[in-house]
């Protein structure tokens, strides 16, 4: 923290300038304080409030409520129901998230929560309506980021299987290896009562796999989400403006707002993506100190895009 900034001065800089994966976890917390804060205010007041609020973020598995309340699949991957179950996921976010962000731009990685999570609390949803070993369970609900933390892992896991990790500083391991762990844990404990949504971790899983598929020549299922929010956007922009080529007036001038065509910003963002790439390979062959000035300012550069 800098001398010169007050704690709440360097909470909102973190925010602003910590990356996407620093403003994910402040809202998860954020969300999670305001949730406790109701969950007390309805047991002091024996209010049923609390009602509202489990509708409101947990994804109901029986069909016939959750057909009421489709958005939880949204809401629910910004939830935690413990302080326990925050802290796990929002270190497993912090560690798998910064990584992510050395590799890749940050609308990928808020792109990849945000669908691995619905992905996952789908396929949970789809498992209790199915499967014969949760048709007498009672009334369960699911929720957390578990699912939208293993779509990211996955991910870069997946695309980077050779990056290296140190368990407690000393025992190297692979990222690929530690996803297989975590894919492997997930599927033999399928169906044990140890209130672990384990379908929601392997739908996310799922997702962030395929996401990678095609990645090279930008056919993956990211950059397609992206194009299709991106057309959403400007369908939208249409109905409230008419005319949307922008004018810049400079010096008794008008010009028009230069934009870069498709091909020449998949060309540049092919160039960067094989330079980080490059630099990576670096990092896991001879570590992060081999690096040069300007490798190291690249890199810093990319994660905080």
């Amino acid at each position: 923290m800098q001398a010169n900034r007050t704690f709440y001065e360097e909470l909102k800089y973190q925010y602003r300038y910590g990356g996407t994966t620093t403003q994910l976890i402040y809202i998860n917390v954020i969300i999670f304080l305001l949730t406790q804060i109701v969950l007390a205010f309805s047991r002091l007041t024996y209010s049923n409030i609390d009602y509202y609020l489990y509708y409101s973020f947990y994804i109901n598995t029986e069909l016939d409520k959750f057909i009421f309340a489709p958005f939880t699949l949204f809401t629910s991957i910004f939830a935690h129901a413990s302080i326990f179950h925050l802290l796990e996921n929002m270190l497993f976010l912090y560690f798998a998230g910064k990584m992510f962000e050395m590799v890749f731009d940050k609308k990928r990685l808020l792109y990849l929560y945000i669908l691995g999570g619905i992905t996952g609390g789908l396929l949970e949803l789809l498992a209790h309506s199915i499967l014969p070993a949760y048709q007498f369970e009672k009334e369960s609900m699911v929720v957390g980021a578990s699912g939208s933390i293993m779509a990211i892992f996955i991910a870069l896991a997946f695309y980077r299987p050779n990056l290296e990790v140190r368990f407690f500083g000393v025992f190297p391991i692979k990222l690929i290896y530690l996803a297989l762990f975590f894919i492997f844990i997930n599927i033999v404990t399928l169906g044990i009562a140890d209130n672990i949504a384990h379908f929601a971790h392997l739908g996310g899983a799922l997702f962030g796999a395929l996401s990678i598929i095609g990645i090279s020549n930008k056919k993956d299922i990211i950059t397609y989400s992206q194009m299709f929010t991106a057309r959403i956007k400007e369908f939208f922009k249409s109905l409230f403006k008419r005319n949307t080529h922008l004018k810049v007036k400079k010096g008794g001038r008008t010009r028009s707002t230069q934009f870069k065509s498709d091909e020449e910003y998949n060309l540049e963002s092919k160039q960067r993506q094989e330079k980080t790439d490059a630099i990576l390979d670096k990092i896991a062959k001879s570590g992060y100190e081999s690096l040069t000035k300007a490798e190291k300012d690249f890199l810093f550069n990319q994660s905080k895009k």
